[in-house]
């Protein structure tokens, strides 16, 4: 693209058939309030277990049509039966434990920063998968759309970025590569049941290649635990991979790469220029979804590392205020990064979901719903 054009001066490169889609959401909704409340109810032992699973079904089938109708070819379930992106899933492994946390990080906000320590996880014994986790939600949510379920996951880095080797049980796991091995293993489990459900299109949310580009983490898990920073990225890329290496073949892969996304809060910062080359070359996956929704980020130029036939999801547009950008700016900084990786190799999305924990970003319903609208018309306008 020369200098000085816009994308709107493009012509259009159309619309995909296949995800990852030029409007895409990465996933968590706003749950509504009266689903806040029942699942108070039911921590409280006032509601029981199916009582409570009717009214998230209710509350799926809502979130499901407000993506349907703003016309989204991928739609998920808003995350809305989880209390936490993330240990919903982790915490029934087996001899998974929630413990205290063990790596103390900042959270950052627009009125100023938050100390904040997140729970920790244990590794008490042989991990194993007694039960489908996430199948059965899958399988409801591919019943009630008519466009193409995207089922998202926490990445299997959770089990050991905030612990360490000191969290993992030495009886269990005398040499760290039997627990990566038996890790990627369940997780393999659990992509199978999705497979055999139907999942074509499954989405893993990773928080801790985003916190190794950030140099004061990267500093913290050298000398809280003793790790490489640098080595660290290649052994969860492997991880990754075997995680994910009998996925079938027509199931498309994407990975969320977060800073921190708690009730309008972030943790780290900075650009991807640490992890990119093994981020985009050495993990098996076919989409990124990349924060791009302020200068924490970093700017473009790590993408030049993209290869061909890899797709990146340029999250452009905030979820943790409800202010709406302009397009004209969104378009410009697509033409920016078109500089790094051609035009038809990039779509857009919100930078993350707008509820990764029940309780919520800072933002009201109608802002959620704005933003998606946005996402949409911005996508239609440059890609057709």
């Amino acid at each position: 693209m020369a200098s000085g054009d816009t994308l709107t001066e493009t012509k259009p490169v159309g619309a995909k058939a296949a995800p990852p889609f030029r409007a895409e959401h990465v996933g968590s909704f706003l749950r509504p309030p009266e689903l806040q409340a029942a699942r108070q109810s039911f921590k409280k032992g006032e509601m029981s277990k199916a009582e409570f699973r009717l009214l998230q079904d209710k509350a799926v089938k809502a979130v499901v049509k407000v993506q349907e109708e703003l016309g989204f070819e991928a739609v998920t379930d808003g995350e809305i039966r989880r209390d936490s992106w993330h240990l919903d899933f982790t915490s029934r492994l087996a001899n998974v434990a929630v413990i205290p946390p063990k790596l103390s990080v900042r959270f950052h906000t627009r009125e100023g920063d938050i100390d904040f320590a997140p729970p920790s996880l244990e590794i008490t014994g042989k991990l194993g998968r007694p039960s489908k986790i996430f199948v059965d939600d899958f399988i409801y949510l591919e019943s009630v759309t008519r466009a193409v379920p995207k089922q998202t996951i926490p990445s299997p880095t959770m089990l050991h970025f905030r612990g360490g080797r000191a969290a993992v049980s030495k009886d269990a796991y005398p040499e760290m590569d039997e627990f990566y091995a038996d890790l990627a293993a369940v997780y393999r489990e659990e992509i199978a049941d999705y497979a055999a459900a139907g999942c074509r299109y499954l989405q893993i949310d990773e928080t801790n290649l985003a916190y190794l580009c950030d140099p004061a983490l990267r500093a913290e898990v050298a000398t809280k635990f003793g790790e490489d920073p640098s080595r660290l990225v290649t052994t969860y890329a492997a991880l990754l991979n075997d995680t994910i290496r009998d996925r079938p073949a027509d199931m498309v892969v994407g990975m969320h790469l977060c800073r921190g996304n708690n009730e309008s809060a972030w943790v780290a910062e900075g650009g991807y220029e640490p992890v990119a080359e093994v981020l985009f070359n050495g993990i098996n996956i076919d989409a990124y979804f990349l924060e791009y929704d302020s200068p924490r980020a970093g700017d473009f130029a790590p993408l030049r590392f993209v290869p061909k036939g890899k797709t990146v999801v340029l999250g452009l547009v905030t979820t943790k205020v409800g202010q709406m950008e302009s397009k004209d700016e969104i378009k410009r900084r697509i033409d920016e990064a078109a500089k790094y990786v051609p035009l038809d190799q990039l779509a857009l999305s919100p930078q993350c979901g707008f509820s990764s924990t029940s309780a919520g970003n800072k933002i009201s319903y109608d802002d959620q719903v704005a933003k998606l609208r946005f996402v949409r018309e911005v996508a239609r306008e440059v890609w057709g």
